[in-house]
């Protein structure tokens, strides 16, 4: 069910003044989260999460100790997931699973869509860098690889011009975040809000920045409305196919420039926001990585974790943490001993 996920606030939008980049009414300034199924209030999903365990006696399903009752519903008569996830040998120059990715989301246009663009470019580097040595002192056999996450493309409140209520950020504030990344040494990635276009029109156009070493790609169902509903008034999704088309465009790439694999992030906060999970290729030049986008408190985000995650492998794991909204109503911001706590250990970790 999707309804006991606690989804992510949606990217507010962005467009461009005739002088200067100036904020528009947000496609959905501020989600709500969705209700837990059955009424469960978030004190009684912690205890299940406390209790449901893979060692009870005879299981028709199993799910790791921090799972809870909706990875036991997502599981009901499915065999036990596996991780590691089988698939190819890492390539050489690959990142995972040899490192974990600490990233910093957002847009530098808007303090509404995420810490990069939130703080000051001195102030939001210097957090990047504390949350990379927690990551380090948590967690010391995996080196921790920084990155920013930049949204280029925005799903948009308005139709424009061309009717596809997504606005594409130009050349200039990609070359401005992938300098910020250089003073990192950290991985750029470029993600993109499709609206009512789609993937294969929104991808290629990408292809310069991608053809560098360093540069990676997101995908957000959230705003794929593929059925014609302006972005906001519901969820997107996006099915394997669409996943597999992107896998290989950007292998294809990685052989054509004899690059080092890719990394592709995939959002997810419910059920139904990626179909067919369990046919989304594994290639070895594109490493792919389910993301748990859901905001709220940490019993609600390890029961999403739990049913969309680790219920459906599909190759690597992340996993979304709000420096705001996961603190709401007096809630907790889940902690990198938190998350290495879960099954699987996530390998990208976002902050927004």
């Amino acid at each position: 069910m999707t309804s006991r996920l606690s989804p992510r606030v949606a990217a507010a939008s962005i467009l461009f003044g005739l002088a200067a980049m100036r904020l528009a009414t947000p496609v959905s300034a501020q989600r709500v989260r969705s209700k837990p199924a059955a009424k469960t209030s978030a004190k009684t999903a912690a205890k299940r999460s406390a209790t449901a365990t893979a060692t009870d006696s005879g299981p028709k399903y199993a799910y790791p100790a921090t799972g809870t009752s909706a990875a036991a519903r997502a599981l009901a008569g499915k065999p036990v997931p596996v991780w590691p996830v089988p698939g190819p040998a890492p390539l050489a120059g690959s990142v995972l699973p040899a490192k974990r990715i600490v990233a910093f989301y957002g847009n530098p246009f808007s303090k509404r869509m995420g810490v990069l663009g939130e703080y000051p470019k001195p102030e939001m580097l210097a957090m990047l860098d504390r949350e990379v040595a927690a990551w380090t002192k948590a967690d010391p056999s995996t080196p921790v690889q920084p990155a920013l996450h930049l949204i280029t493309t925005v799903a948009q409140g308005d139709a424009g011009k061309d009717g596809t209520y997504r606005m594409r950020h130009g050349d200039a504030l990609t070359e401005k975040v992938y300098g910020w990344a250089k003073e990192r040494n950290a991985l750029l990635f470029l993600d993109v809000q499709v609206g009512l276009s789609t993937i294969q029109e929104e991808l290629p156009r990408l292809e310069p920045w991608l053809s560098r070493p360093d540069v990676h790609f997101g995908m957000d169902p959230e705003f794929a409305m593929q059925d014609g509903t302006k972005p906001g008034k519901k969820i997107g999704r996006y099915d394997a196919a669409d996943v597999n088309w992107v896998i290989d465009y950007l292998a294809k790439l990685v052989t054509e420039k004899k690059l080092p694999p890719k990394i592709l992030i995939v959002h997810r906060f419910t059920k139904a926001m990626v179909t067919n999970a369990s046919k989304i290729k594994r290639d070895p030049r594109v490493q792919v990585v389910m993301h748990m986008d859901g905001w709220g408190p940490p019993s609600l985000k390890r029961d999403s974790y739990a049913a969309y995650v680790y219920a459906e492998p599909v190759q690597f794991a992340g996993f979304k943490l709000f420096y705001k909204n996961d603190r709401r109503s007096g809630s907790t911001m889940m902690t990198p001993r938190d998350l290495l706590a879960l099954t699987p250990k996530p390998l990208y970790i976002q902050y927004q």
